[in-house]
């Protein structure tokens, strides 16, 4: 990485202990401005062909209805884009006044007649004026700089129309559709993903036009993060200002699955202040996404407005790469392993059965234990006893006098209040878990080197996900390195009439985790919830996807899915759907079902397989980003796809699981 960017990465934000979002630049864009001191603004795309003009305008409806702010339209070709005016007609003739957005990909001259029709147009740097080959080409400076005037020339034309008409634009990077030139100089990396989007905003700048959103899109929420906190920190070096950004995490995918995923990439970077609108792609109905777009924006607009009296920090890691906090190994947590996860059972008599739920089944005849991927690691039973033999791998933790009365110092271990009755009271030889709900560390450093200690952090709502990153930096600076578990207990309304109770927990829970996942700080997940819908099943569930979305433990398949538009050639969330019901037991494998080719090999960023439709009731088959097979019938296309993943010796039989 440059080392300037280095040198400055502590600015890719206002704050690192509290809520304030990053100042930028206003943008209008319809009746709905966006950046500087307005709302963070809601917006998503429909799924209707184009073509059809009274589908896309009852589509736009249903979207306006439920708090659309911005709505996205594909325009593939000259008579898409063509055809946006009626929608735009039809539209204010009804009453509506909502901003449309043009998506366009490959056809500037398709982008060149939107900008003439609607507010904004929304262009992806990796195939506006460049064809991907996936070809690794070797360039000189003058040849590189040959190629940027190739862009000028083929770009400014519609940066003009633009400007004549105050037309904004969406400058919409996708970590899988960078550009051969890019990949061929800057790799599959963030750096690749700001360094595109700069060569169009330096064109955009050089004409004068500042009307300019950016995106840094990928699927995966790691890699999202880092290219925006890399792009703030890059526009902040320039010194010509902050544009607004547009969050998503792309090819989200459906239900759990998508909320999650979403709210761990788009909530990391707001609770960083990074963020002016924000959109949730789901592979379901495009109303859908408001109301998660909103919960995830409320999070950080309403759960983080306690006075906080943290003093400002430095990271000492950088935001930009990948990063594991170094800790100690205590047991099985910390020092680099798999985060554990803590399931809460205190307050009530636990039998067999009821570790079902959290991925332990009990078999009464044979009298043995089965687990699952998704078994908890620990049984937190507070005073209670737990009266059974847990199975192998599991441990329980007590209250501390209920441990010591307990007697099992083998396969049991105390949780103390404080630290101070860690040091007056009696100890495990093996680990002692330590509550910590104070931000000061001076206590801890008494102890600083005992090899026992784990830690758990209880983050209280009110207060920020941005007091856990303090405790943890503090931690870092006194050298003190035990494994920290996060403890979060989720406050939810249960008669939200947009959202399901599961959903809610969902979204506020990881929410509340995001940053820690996405700094690498976190050694352990304990989750509670308020609500009484929520199932002890619903809580282990969700922290372990959580933990999958964070790329940080690995226990189901992973399925990329594009959301749907007017380009995607089959019905994408019955195929998802299906394709799901085939393939769900495959741990490890991620599998991307995308509608078209726009989102086809390249959108597909990191995925194992691919399945993309290439035409009508046409199939294309990807190992990677490599084309297996084409034109293949949609009925035979979930066979040959299975086929394939057999041919890898990837495929498992799922009867051989159950036996």
């Amino acid at each position: 990485m440059n080392a300037s960017i280095v040198s400055t990465f502590r600015t890719y934000c206002e704050s690192l202990v509290r809520y304030q979002r990053v100042p930028t630049r206003e943008v209008r864009i319809g009746d709905v401005p966006m950046g500087a001191h307005h709302p963070i603004r809601l917006q998503s795309m429909t799924v209707s062909d184009t073509m059809n003009t009274l589908a896309v305008v009852e589509e736009c409806i249903r979207m306006i209805e439920v708090g659309c702010e911005y709505i996205r339209i594909t325009a593939p070709s000259k008579n898409e884009a063509e055809n946006l005016l009626n929608i735009n007609n039809e539209l204010r003739k009804r009453g509506y006044a909502t901003p449309l957005v043009a998506d366009i990909h490959f056809t500037p001259n398709a982008a060149e007649i939107a900008a003439r029709i609607v507010e904004k147009v929304r262009i992806n740097p990796g195939n506006f004026a460049d064809k991907k080959k996936f070809e690794t080409i070797e360039y000189s400076d003058a040849e590189y700089q040959a190629e940027l005037e190739r862009i000028y020339q083929r770009f400014s034309p519609l940066v003009k129309i633009c400007k004549e008409y105050g037309t904004a634009m969406r400058i919409g990077t996708n970590h899988g559709s960078l550009s051969d030139r890019i990949m061929s100089r800057y790799g599959d990396s963030p750096e690749g993903m700001v360094a595109s989007a700069l060569e169009f905003v330096d064109i955009c700048e050089d004409l004068s036009y500042d009307q300019i959103v950016i995106s840094m899109k990928s699927s995966n929420p790691l890699v999202m993060t880092e290219a925006y906190r890399l792009l703030v920190a890059q526009l902040k070096q320039r010194g010509s200002g902050i544009y607004p950004l547009h969050l998503g995490v792309t090819e989200a995918g459906e239900g759990s699955d998508g909320r999650i995923k979403s709210a761990l990439g788009i909530g990391a970077l707001l609770a960083d202040g990074i963020g002016d609108t924000v959109r949730v792609s789901l592979t379901e109905p495009p109303e859908f996404e408001i109301p998660v777009a909103r919960e995830i924006v409320k999070h950080y607009t309403y759960y983080t407005t306690a006075e906080i009296t943290l003093p400002e920090i430095n990271l000492p890691f950088d935001p930009f790469q990948s990063f594991r906090r170094l800790t100690n190994a205590v047991g099985n947590i910390g020092g680099g392993q798999i985060p554990r996860v803590v399931s809460d059972f205190q307050g009530k008599s636990i039998s067999e059965s009821d570790l079902k739920a959290v991925g332990h089944i009990f078999d009464p005849i044979p009298d043995k234990w089965n687990m699952t991927d998704t078994g908890t690691d620990y049984i937190y039973a507070g005073k209670s006893i737990i009266p059974f033999m847990l199975p192998t791998g599991v441990k329980a933790v007590y209250d501390r006098e209920a441990w010591r009365m307990n007697g099992d110092f083998e396969n049991a271990f105390p949780l103390f209040e404080n630290a101070d009755a860690y040091i007056n009271g009696s100890k495990s030889e093996r680990i002692n878990f330590i509550r910590y709900q104070d931000v000061s560390i001076e206590e801890l450093k008494i102890i600083a080197h005992d090899p026992t200690v784990v830690i758990v952090f209880d983050l209280p709502q009110e207060l920020g996900v941005q007091t856990y990153r303090a405790f943890i930096v503090q931690l870092m600076e006194a050298g003190i390195t035990f494994p920290v578990i996060l403890a979060h207990h989720v406050n939810i309304s249960e008669h939200d009439p947009d959202n399901t109770p599961l959903a809610l927990f969902q979204i506020h829970a990881t929410c509340a985790l995001s940053e820690a996942l996405t700094d690498g700080i976190i050694d352990g997940l304990w989750l509670t919830t308020n609500s009484k819908q929520i199932t002890k099943e619903d809580i282990n569930k969700t922290v372990f996807n959580i933990l999958q979305a964070a790329r940080l433990r690995i226990t189901k398949t992973e399925y990329i899915s594009c959301p749907s538009c007017g380009r995607t050639l089959f019905d994408l969330q019955e195929t998802t759907a299906h394709i799901r019901l085939r393939t769900e037991h495959l741990k490890g494998v991620k599998i991307a079902v995308m509608g078209c080719i726009v989102n086809g090999p390249g959108e597909m960023a990191d995925a194992d397989y691919g399945y993309v439709g290439s035409g009508v009731d046409q199939i294309s088959l990807y190992r990677g980003k490599d084309l297996v097979e084409k034109s293949v019938k949609t009925e035979f296309a979930v066979d040959k796809l299975i086929d394939l993943i057999r041919a890898d010796g990837k495929w498992i039989d799922p009867l051989t699981l159950m036996n």
